[in-house]
């Protein structure tokens, strides 16, 4: 029998909640997506068998669950340069209507738009690699939008130690922690990449960390069963792609932010912790309705 053209059998990337029983669906189990409606169910409740069972027989209906939307890994950060790529086209063909496809191949795209290129990859490639690692104890959201502001999360993980916020950085030089200060000073910290002071990165972090933790707090959840976020781990992260590490040591952490690299982070997300599978799911649910995509 043909697949109704509204349902799509697949093989979940993320965990989801059958909206007929609402059992808990791993990610990687094959299940049915209802397009129309968004949610997913277990293969058991195959519709068209349910159509012809004995009314007496036909589960009860229950609320719909809607499929979470993970997001897109650097969208945020593609458009925008895509934006300002097509207002550099635009003004140069106005102001010079022949010449002006010459001209820009022949002029340097200004790093002030090649820089949301370069961040732009550096998320997509991250946020692949986040979402093939995905199983029912490890969720991730991509490119969420912070409420109020213009600026996002690169990449939220859900996992049994806590949430990590991650923030991914496509830098050229060796990132390192520069301590000043002493027994006469004040101690200070300071991130530098290469030569460059990129301090501010971490007060970024913090911010983002701020964030996830005021949507945790028991507050700030929606009514319903379950316990307290708000004693959940929130983990800070700046994770350097194609940064030059040493081959020995090199991650290191300021100010509770731990910098370090992809490889370096994975068996971080995968570590055992409290909190389980439900839990995990649970909380995923609730950051990706809170922190709606970019």
């Amino acid at each position: 029998m043909e697949e109704p053209l509204d349902e799509k059998r697949m093989r979940l990337r993320y965990a989801g909640t059958c909206r007929i029983c609402r059992a808990e669906i791993p990610a990687r189990t094959e299940a049915v997506y209802e397009r129309s409606t968004k949610t997913v169910r277990c293969l058991s409740h195959d519709e068209t068998a349910i159509a012809h069972e004995p009314s007496a027989e036909r589960p009860q209906s229950q609320p719909e669950v809607h499929a979470v939307d993970a997001g897109t890994p650097g969208a945020s950060a593609r458009r925008e340069f895509e934006r300002r790529r097509q207002a550099r086209e635009d003004r140069e063909r106005a102001k010079h209507p022949k010449l002006g496809g010459l001209l820009l191949a022949l002029r340097k795209t200004p790093q002030s738009t090649t820089s949301w290129d370069t961040g732009a990859l550096g998320e997509e490639r991250l946020g692949q690699r986040l979402s093939e690692l995905c199983t029912d104890s490890l969720l991730v959201l991509h490119d969420r939008k912070i409420p109020r502001s213009r600026a996002n999360i690169d990449h939220i993980a859900v996992t049994p130690t806590g949430v990590w916020v991650i923030d991914a950085k496509k830098y050229r030089g060796r990132p390192a922690l520069k301590v000043g200060g002493g027994i006469l000073r004040q101690r200070t910290e300071k991130l530098v990449v290469g030569s460059r002071d990129c301090t501010t990165l971490v007060d970024g972090v913090l911010k983002q960390v701020g964030v996830v933790e005021d949507v945790l707090l028991p507050g700030g959840r929606p009514e319903g069963p379950g316990r307290p976020w708000g004693g959940v781990p929130v983990h800070g992260v700046l994770c350097f792609i194609e940064a030059d590490w040493p081959l020995i040591g090199g991650a290191f952490t300021i100010r509770g932010v731990d910098v370090l690299w992809p490889k370096k982070l994975y068996p971080r997300l995968r570590a055992e912790g409290r909190l389980t599978a439900s839990d995990i799911a649970e909380i995923h649910r609730h950051l990706a309705k809170a922190l709606r995509p970019a």
